[in-house]
């Protein structure tokens, strides 16, 4: 069993289809914040539909930065104007997020990143 596989069975349960992180609300967002780590952004990626690239992993650690910094989860404006500043024009607008990100990219690149929901996300 890979050492992602193992993970998996070891912290995850099975819920029919869907796998049920630990430490998650109705909505999948991990309560606490100590609980996130690559393994636990890689399931929930994939259980959102969605295989990592480096440009996830870019906007992920970006989404965590503005955190740290704000001590909240970016919306989706802040997050396209935090992503421009940090890696430019073409990688910090809408499409490109909706792109990496599919439906709300600012409440999927919270999820992913362990961070809680934003606030004014619909």
């Amino acid at each position: 069993m890979t050492s992602s596989a193992s993970w998996r069975a070891a912290s995850a349960w099975s819920l029919g289809a869907l796998e049920v992180l630990p430490g998650t609300d109705k909505d999948g967002y991990l309560r606490n914040l100590a609980d996130w780590s690559p393994a636990v952004a890689e399931e929930i990626a994939q259980q959102s539909g969605i295989t990592l690239t480096a440009a996830h992993w870019q906007v992920i650690e970006l989404a965590q930065a503005f955190y740290r910094t704000y001590d909240l989860s970016p919306d989706m404006r802040p997050l396209v104007k935090w992503v421009r500043a940090k890696l430019g024009e073409e990688k910090g607008s809408s499409l490109h997020l909706l792109k990496l990100f599919p439906g709300s990219p600012a409440r999927l690149t919270a999820k992913i990143a362990g961070l809680p929901r934003p606030t004014n996300c619909l």
